[in-house]
């Protein structure tokens, strides 16, 4: 009985374990996804989901023209098939647009074919609109297991999560945001913010503009570049590479 019982309980705790993984940002049991760099550096990436969204899409690009700084915008398929001339306007401000799905659904409950399906018309509806954009693909809500990273794999996409995030898909005041950020920040780090709702267009998201102007300028004033994703993923590469041997 008691054999049995240990059983059960090693059983839970493990079927507990391998879901908080398949939603854990920085979790990595069930296949490699980029998460940041090595504490330490003096590197740090914006990334915002669930665009475009009108207008704050827009008031956010503004934001990032006047501080200099470029970031990767995980876009949602649905929209910018309503959008896209917003979707061309973050392209054509220097910024990196990646796959966030057509419709936002939880991957870890589709079958294959319902993942290719979301991965594969969000990357039609990103061509019809910018053209050729990176290979980054994020899931929604974060939420993955092994059929999701082998869809996104297949399809030529690389995984990327994040390790600090500010809270604000409930749309909390700009201080909030910037709080929980600063909280977070060790260096290295990848942000995840929201410049839309995966509900509807038009969420209000003008607080996260609002606390990205005051990040962008506390953590340059600090010593910190702000970088896209390929660029940090290039600085990962190097960072791996062996010594040259002399």
């Amino acid at each position: 009985m008691l054999a049995l019982a240990l059983t059960g309980a090693v059983s839970i705790a493990a079927a507990g374990t391998a879901g908080y993984q398949s939603m854990a940002p920085t979790g990595q049991w069930y296949g490699q996804t980029f998460t940041g760099l090595p504490r330490g550096s003096r590197q740090l990436a914006l990334t915002y989901d669930d665009g475009p969204n009108d207008p704050h899409t827009l008031r956010l690009l503004e934001v990032l023209a006047k501080r200099g700084v470029q970031a990767t915008f995980f876009l949602i398929g649905r929209y910018v098939q309503q959008r896209p001339d917003i979707a061309r306007e973050i392209v054509h401000a220097g910024h990196i647009v990646g796959n966030h799905t057509f419709t936002h659904p939880l991957l870890t409950f589709k079958n294959e074919r319902e993942i290719m399906e979301q991965l594969s018309a969000c990357q039609a509806a990103l061509q019809d609109a910018i053209g050729d954009h990176s290979d980054l693909f994020r899931p929604p809500f974060g939420g993955r297991r092994p059929a999701v990273l082998r869809v996104a794999r297949k399809l030529g996409l690389q995984p990327v999560m994040w390790n600090v995030t500010g809270y604000d898909w409930n749309a909390p005041p700009a201080a909030a945001i910037e709080r929980k950020v600063a909280n977070q920040i060790r260096g290295g780090d990848v942000i995840l913010l929201h410049d839309g709702g995966h509900k509807q267009m038009g969420a209000d998201r003008s607080q996260t503009v609002i606390a990205t102007d005051g990040l962008i300028a506390r953590y340059k004033a600090e010593g910190y570049e702000f970088v896209t994703i390929p660029k940090m993923m290039a600085e990962s590469a190097v960072s791996r590479q062996p010594p040259a041997v002399s």
